[in-house]
């Protein structure tokens, strides 16, 4: 029970990196870029549900988040310079 837990919280992590990553994409403007990035992620997202979880580790995981991390801030610039549109909205209360 235990490792079913720990692989749904893997599957979890790595679809968060996936969707981050899609939803910054689509608040940014890519040069030369006619959706085949953003429809690369969208398949990747698609296959996670057929990935074998009990094949990752922690160490995995953490590399997925790393890489994400990494990326995130590449486009640091782009926000900090108005080029790109809020990803999420804000909640109002």
């Amino acid at each position: 029970m235990e490792r079913m837990d720990l692989q749904k919280k893997y599957r979890m992590r790595v679809e968060s990196c996936i969707g981050t990553i899609i939803d910054v994409h689509k608040s940014v403007k890519v040069p030369h870029d006619k959706g085949t990035l953003l429809t690369q992620f969208e398949n990747l997202r698609k296959a996670i549900d057929h990935m074998d979880m009990s094949q990752v580790s922690e160490r995995d995981i953490a590399m997925v988040e790393q890489a994400t991390n990494t990326l995130l801030g590449e486009f640091r610039s782009v926000f900090e310079t108005g080029g790109g549109s809020p990803v999420y909205r804000k909640q109002a209360h």
